[in-house]
């Protein structure tokens, strides 16, 4: 039993963050990892005939300061105009303002925010182990804007994955828009190039749009590469230790990969004065808070900003157009556990299953803090700095940064996770306005799908989030807790949250989809007699 029940935590951490072992693939087959498909929807109205949103601010993803008051006009699910309807505070009305067509429905949006649906590209649609139904990971997602989501591995079977992106696309489940990418994860080693090629067009067959890596011999995995191109797939990839010396960011990056997931293999990539991490003499890769700990102090092993090596790099990515998906949030707890423990949001969203977890646990993967001490935030907390300062100087020179969340490990819940990481963006630098690109077009480009989303433009999908604050000025609105606020009245207010969720021009109400959220925790605690989440 004590084999088994190591061999599925391996193997877990085989699909969240890659050690390639064969007990992955077996288990994935035998759908050990999945969880019951959403339930049929009952929640959203529409689309519509015709659906105007009145006199909103529009925020349009694409690097533009807002403007409004404007008409947004939706024809079934495509909007069709974004019409300027005068000044602020002016009373003068243009004459040829849209009309609504019989059977059509408007909102008033007067001082509210219209966005485009946010992208969190590194989205797992949580696991069996977690114990969290597809239901609660959705409606988290949907009740913080995110409209699209890429699944990173599919770890509840490629085929379930991509069911469900049917049925999301058929708006027959109240779920984000899916983007189903297979772990590279065989049943049997891939010894040759040409059976690496199958492979790709064995996991296209079965629905996958792109490959997610963990790095592999290097001459198959080159032809993996070259195959999804030829497939019209994307990629993406964490380049684990255990092949990294091997395959590193600039090795994926010229053989045509998408992008690169938290910053594994970026600063061995970088390296000038070594060749492999500076691994202590009893450092084991399987021990996770080994490996998390001296994942905190890679980044000062790298060529420092300006010198000829990371010049080099840095020009050579920008030069393949290649996209960085840095899911910072992910790492929070490894430089403040306690604020990622006690966060705001755990007591009423976070499932005393999924609680559990995150607890410190050695058969668990990403529960590593068996005894995590100032040392170790301190050294992530340096880590930060070079390896935002490396995202930032990225972005100002023209590179594509997305916004990904990881959520469902170490103390990251599904949707406030990828609202922590627009916090994280902006502190790297980024003005608001380069945060909320990152989280809406950035990620469409590198989904292939900005034809279709990423903007609020005409011609597009009415995929759209509405708030009644300005996430320019505050990140924190974006919460589905909200943001406290000291009023006229001298009490404190909880403000914000986005109010509508707009998917495929259905109108969804946010904070509706996340009361299902509360409720199912509430019935949850009450099932297993628990009154709060305990603490280690």
């Amino acid at each position: 039993m004590r084999f088994q029940a190591m061999s599925r935590t391996l193997a877990w951490a085989t699909i969240a963050f890659g050690l390639c072992l064969q007990t992955a693939a077996s288990l994935a087959a035998e759908s050990e990892f999945a969880v019951p498909p959403a339930p049929a929807r009952t929640e959203g109205d529409g689309p519509y005939s015709q659906l105007i949103l009145r006199s909103a601010i529009v925020i349009n993803g694409t690097g533009t300061p807002a403007f409004g008051p404007t008409d947004i006009v939706i024809e079934g699910n495509r909007i069709v105009d974004v019409f300027p309807v005068g000044s602020p505070g002016g009373s003068k009305e243009p004459p040829n303002r849209p009309k609504l067509k019989a059977g059509g429905r408007e909102i008033d949006l007067r001082n509210h925010y219209v966005l485009p649906g946010l992208v969190d590209m590194h989205g797992h649609i949580g696991g069996k182990e977690q114990g969290v139904p597809s239901e609660y990971v959705y409606k988290l997602w949907m009740g913080h804007g995110i409209t699209t989501i890429r699944d990173p591995g599919c770890g509840n079977g490629i085929e379930w994955c991509a069911s469900e992106t049917r049925r999301s696309e058929r708006n027959e489940i109240t779920a984000p828009r899916i983007f189903p990418y297979a772990f590279l994860t065989p049943e049997k080693p891939l010894t040759t190039p040409e059976e690496g090629r199958k492979w790709v067009r064995d996991i296209k067959a079965k629905g996958a749009v792109g490959m997610k890596c963990f790095g592999y011999r290097p001459e198959v995995l080159q032809a993996i590469f070259d195959e999804l191109k030829k497939q019209g797939m994307r990629s993406a990839c964490h380049h684990a230790q255990m092949d990294v010396s091997r395959v590193n960011v600039l090795t994926t990056a010229r053989w045509g990969l998408t992008s690169m997931e938290h910053w594994y293999g970026l600063p061995e990539a970088l390296f000038d004065d070594r060749t492999v991490q500076n691994y202590p003499p009893d450092y084991n890769y399987f021990n996770e808070q080994d490996r998390f700990a001296q994942a905190g102090r890679l980044w000062r092993q790298a060529a420092e900003p300006g010198s000829e090596k990371y010049e080099a790099v840095i020009k050579e990515l920008l030069a393949l157009d290649f996209t960085i998906d840095p899911t910072f949030t992910i790492y929070l707890a490894s430089r403040d556990l306690m604020r990622a423990r006690r966060a705001d949001w755990h007591e009423d969203y976070t499932l005393p299953q999924l609680w559990d977890f995150y607890t410190p646990n050695r058969d668990n993967h990403g529960s590593f803090f068996f005894d995590w001490g100032s040392e170790d935030e301190v050294a992530w907390r340096d880590n930060y700095r070079p390896w935002m300062a490396f995202v930032n100087d990225y972005k100002n020179r023209g590179g594509r940064v997305t916004v990904g969340s990881d959520s469902g490990f170490i103390y990251q819940l599904y949707g406030f996770g990828t609202i922590q990481e627009l916090e994280l963006l902006r502190e790297a630098g980024f003005h608001p306005l380069e945060v909320l690109r990152s989280a809406t077009l950035n990620g469409a480009q590198a989904l292939g799908a900005a034809d279709r989303i990423g903007s609020v433009e005409p011609g597009k999908l009415a995929d759209l989030a509405v708030l009644d604050e300005n996430p320019v000025a505050n990140f924190k609105v974006m919460y589905g807790t909200g943001h406290v606020r000291l009023g006229d009245d001298g009490r404190t207010h909880r403000v914000g949250g986005v109010k509508y969720t707009i998917k495929d021009g259905i109108v969804y109400d946010a904070r509706g989809l996340l009361k299902d959220v509360r409720d199912m925790v509430a019935a949850e605690k009450q099932k297993r007699g628990v009154t709060q989440l305990a603490q280690p």
